[in-house]
């Protein structure tokens, strides 16, 4: 089961993902950022777009994941408040395939937070808990 939360960081929030796999952990952080910026819950599933991403380790893969979910964001306006993950082990790192399903921006329905303007490396973690479920966290520019 996925879940997320933010947490406390001097100007900016932290966002932190948790899943019973990695997929789960990184779905669950893009929905964590997508609430920093709306009430997600608000968001229904309109439209999909299918997006993907590499990197050499963990860390560059979650970057540019959220990466791509924010060019969506800027450039067609969207918001997200359904992700399914995929990632493959590639000789040269990671793959990940996605689809992200959401709506357009609308101020009244989904009343918009904050803006996020950047993905950072800004205390990123991705690991796996004691328990066995799997955690990613990030503090994006705000």
């Amino acid at each position: 089961m996925r879940e997320w939360e933010h947490y406390e960081h001097t100007a900016d929030v932290g966002i932190r993902g948790y899943g019973e796999s990695l997929e789960e952990a990184f779905e669950a952080v893009a929905l964590a950022l997508f609430d920093v910026m709306v009430d997600v819950r608000k968001v229904e599933g309109r439209e999909c777009r299918e997006v993907g991403a590499e990197g050499e380790d963990l860390m560059a893969l979650l970057y540019n994941f959220l990466e791509e979910l924010l060019v969506l964001h800027d450039v067609e306006g969207l918001v997200f408040g359904d992700v399914d993950v995929e990632i493959e082990k590639t000789g040269e790192g990671y793959r990940l395939r996605a689809k992200a399903c959401g709506e357009v921006l609308d101020y009244e329905k989904h009343g918009p937070k904050e803006e996020v303007k950047a993905i950072t490396y800004h205390e990123m973690k991705i690991e796996q808990l004691p328990d066995g479920r799997w955690m990613a966290q990030l503090v994006p520019d705000i």
